[in-house]
Formats: C-alpha cells, structure tokens, sequence
C-alpha cells in the first residue's frame, strides 16, 4: 500500500491524490494515479472543473479533464501487455462505480484500499461480482 500511496502524489488532481498498484503473484504489474491523459493540459494548469461548478465527490465523473489512477492501472497494463485476469488491486482509495465496473471487467480478484468513497452502488456491484474488498488501516 505504501508503493500506491507513493504513486499518488504523481497525480496532477486539485482534489483528491490517488493511486493505484496493480500485483499479481507478488509482482507488480501496473500503477497508476489520477490525471489528464498523456499530451493534455492537467487540472493544475487549467483549474478543476468540478470545483468551478461546484460537482461533489461521487457525482457527474464525466465532468473532469482526468482519468481515474484505476483506469489508467488497467491501460498501463493493456499498453505493456500484462494480464489482469487474477490480480489484486491496492488502491489509496475505494474504486467508485466507473472504475469497479471496469475491474470487475479486467478479472481483478481482489482490491485492497485505505479511504472510503461515497458510491454505494460501486460497493454492492464489486460484491455481486464476488471480488475480495478490503478497507486497511494504516
């Protein structure tokens, strides 16, 4: 966990620093973190968009210039070649409904994360498909 707490702060987010590490049989895999695609201005050089209309956490995620540190864990992985099929994801915080629904589709097994997110329906999703979720605490 201490490596996707180290990844975080590459994020370019005003809001909220996240990263993610991607490990299968002890090995990482993958890591990521939240911000505009490669090539694009980042929220730092612009402002937050979500902040100027005032969007809370867990709403709108189409109204922001960057991707989610899970997102872009599952695109280093497919850009490297690395199967996600049986990975476990370690994740600075809890994956809202856009980013469980793409590990769910990913094969990730299990994810372990520190700080909560406030999207219920991610929770019950991520339980129907049966994946490993656990809140550490450090």
């Amino acid at each position: 966990m201490s490596i996707a707490e180290l990844v975080a702060t590459r994020s370019t987010c005003l809001r909220r620093k996240v990263g993610a590490v991607l490990v299968k049989d002890k090995r990482i895999l993958a890591t990521g973190y939240n911000g505009a695609p490669t090539g694009i201005r980042h929220c730092k050089d612009t402002g937050c968009l979500r902040e100027t209309l005032k969007v809370k956490p867990g709403e709108r995620h189409e109204l922001c210039r960057g991707l989610h540190a899970e997102q872009n864990v599952i695109i280093q992985a497919a850009y490297y070649g690395a199967m996600t099929q049986g990975t476990t994801l370690y994740s600075t915080h809890m994956p809202c409904i856009i980013c469980s629904k793409m590990l769910i589709n990913a094969g990730v097994q299990k994810i372990f994360f520190l700080d909560g997110y406030p999207d219920p329906l991610a929770d019950e999703m991520l339980s129907e498909a049966n994946i490993e979720l656990a809140r550490l605490a450090i």
